[in-house]
């Protein structure tokens, strides 16, 4: 396994991390869990495996099963590993109950989120603490002094942030130079061969601030990986996955994730791990964040870290790609 900084931080990260929103299923007296969440039980092989393939990297929020990924996560890394030999990430600004003030970015809410996520993750401070949304409800300024105080409080050692407009990232980010406030370290936003609009300004601008990228859904949530075929066909996690289907599926995805298959076919390599080389391949990529429900899904994603692609697989990979609208977050 290969380890490079988060961006500017000194922090050690591994080049794949471990996305947990698969593990953990809400209390069903009080929330409905998705259907292809993994219990406990079933979702510890996962955490242990990935620490044994030198991941050291693992990204939760609070939102993800309401809490319950967060405490699978601290009790597998409690049970498996040393505190000190990972790097936590959580989340905040999911809805956390029913009450006006237990959601968004508020420094309320924050300050309640942190001790919550601390307490679920058993551990006093998290590697990496990040906005999973904007909130157009919030002044960005009570937002970043919250996330500060976090920092200053020892609570959290760096700050990220989640799918935003570019314009958004770069105001909060300037706001907090100006302030001499904690600075965002990491970017994650949603990037994969059917969905590169973040190329547009996002990515060229983290290159530039020098702030890590950790793409989510670098596999657009199982799609390229033949989740779903264009004749209706699905695997159970597509077919519960409400989420994706309002992003992807469309013709035009179909005709990438074809052209994906033609390429790994002449490889001779999934396309699984042909989806991820590429996205790995990308100038400013420090971590995509990978899920897994399937043990084999881990060992195809240590495979595509040593898949180098040619300048003319790239080309055939991108040559077909049409712009989309903005997904993912608002």
């Amino acid at each position: 396994m290969e380890y490079v900084n988060l961006g500017r931080s000194g922090l050690k990260v591994s080049r794949l991390c471990l996305g947990c929103m698969t593990y953990g299923q809400a209390d069903p007296t009080r929330y409905r869990h998705a259907d292809w969440t993994l219990n406990e039980e079933q979702s510890r092989p996962f955490i242990q495996k990935a620490l044994n393939l030198g991941i050291n990297f693992f990204d939760t929020a609070d939102g993800y099963a309401y809490g319950a990924s967060e405490e699978i996560l601290g009790r597998a890394v409690r049970d498996f590993t040393r505190r000190e030999e990972v790097v936590l990430a959580t989340k905040v600004f999911s809805p956390m109950g029913d009450g006006p003030n237990s959601r968004g970015l508020s420094r309320k809410h924050i300050m309640a989120s942190i001790d919550a996520s601390l307490k679920r993750l058993g551990t006093d401070y998290v590697d990496l603490y990040q906005l999973h949304r904007w909130d157009y409800e919030t002044p960005i300024e009570e937002t970043m002094e919250a996330l500060n105080d976090v920092v200053r409080a020892g609570k959290a050692l760096h700050i990220g942030a989640s799918s935003m407009f570019a314009w958004q990232f770069s105001k909060a980010q300037h706001l907090a130079q100006r302030k001499g406030w904690a600075e965002f370290v990491s970017m994650q936003p949603q990037y994969n061969l059917v969905n590169r609009e973040e190329e547009r300004e996002m990515l060229p601008m983290c290159r530039d601030m020098g702030v890590g990228v950790i793409p989510w859904s670098p596999l657009a949530r199982g799609f390229l990986a033949g989740n779903r075929n264009k004749d209706g066909g699905e695997t159970e996690r597509a077919k519960g996955d409400q989420f994706a289907k309002g992003m992807y599926y469309q013709p035009e995805d179909f005709v990438i994730a074809e052209r994906l298959a033609e390429v790994a076919a002449a490889r001779g390599k999934p396309v699984m791990q042909v989806a991820l080389a590429w996205v790995l391949s990308k100038s400013g990529v420090t971590a995509p964040i990978i899920g897994a429900s399937k043990l084999q899904h881990l060992d195809d994603a240590i495979a595509g870290l040593t898949l180098q692609l040619s300048t003319e697989e790239v080309e055939r990979l991108e040559e077909l790609y049409k712009p989309h609208p903005v997904l993912g977050f608002q």
